[in-house]
């Protein structure tokens, strides 16, 4: 009688049992794999032949690898020159410095933000202020957020010109690092950043204040409810 498989079809290209099941019910997990080492390949050598005759050199050496009947024209290949030069996205007309946009990914998504400018990156630098929504000062960009037609007024605000990409880049041998041991606690934010937080704040809900609900109006989330659609609306 022939063995039956361990393994059927239900229907034609589905099997009963799973890849990974039948590879526990194998036990190939407990099996040692033992590997077969190629044996090394001589390279050939070129050969070296007797010619007759006087006037032939008595003796020619032929290669071992033929050369190759087509060769490229140029031996070492060329990457095409690009003329091209990347440039900052220039800022939206919508877009200004105190204009609220919403933000429409990351964590802090739905939540309404001041813009404050754009940094030689091209991208947003925004603040909620903190203690309105809890979203601090970051970087966006401005693909995705929604201007809004409220502004408000940051022309006391001054941002120190410390505050630019290299202000929120991070170190990645020290990510790394933490990965690789797999630290779990949080680092603590540096307290020069903090102070640079209330710093920008401070003024801004200075100017927040003097709007009625506008307080308010930055601490609620938007949210699309049954029959609202975005490109009716007008924010």
């Amino acid at each position: 009688m022939a063995h039956a498989p361990r393994n059927s079809f239900l229907v034609p290209g589905v099997a009963r049992y799973s890849r990974s099941n039948m590879y526990a019910k194998k036990a190939l997990h407990k099996r040692q794999k033992k590997g077969v080492t190629a044996p090394a390949k001589q390279a050939a050598a070129d050969k070296t032949v007797e010619v007759k005759g006087a006037k032939n050199g008595g003796k020619r050496v032929i290669p071992a690898e033929k050369a190759p009947r087509f060769y490229p024209a140029e031996d070492v290949p060329k990457p095409k020159a690009s003329r091209k030069s990347p440039k900052t996205a220039a800022l939206r007309k919508s877009i200004t410095p105190g204009t609220v946009v919403i933000l429409l990914a990351g964590r802090h998504q739905g939540k309404r933000v001041i813009a404050l400018k754009q940094l030689d990156s091209g991208l947003l630098l925004v603040t909620g202020p903190f203690k309105v929504n809890g979203v601090p000062l970051r970087r966006v960009n401005q693909a995705y957020v929604i201007a809004t037609s409220t502004k408000v007024d940051i022309s006391g605000v001054k941002i120190d010109d410390k505050i630019n990409d290299a202000y929120f880049s991070k170190k990645g041998d020290k990510q790394q690092k933490q990965f690789l041991e797999g630290e779990k606690k949080k680092a603590a934010l540096p307290e020069s950043k903090v102070a640079d937080q209330k710093a920008v704040d401070k003024a801004i809900l200075e100017s927040v204040k003097k709007t009625p609900f506008l307080t308010s109006y930055l601490s609620s989330t938007f949210s699309l409810k049954k029959g609202q659609f975005p490109h009716a609306m007008k924010f």
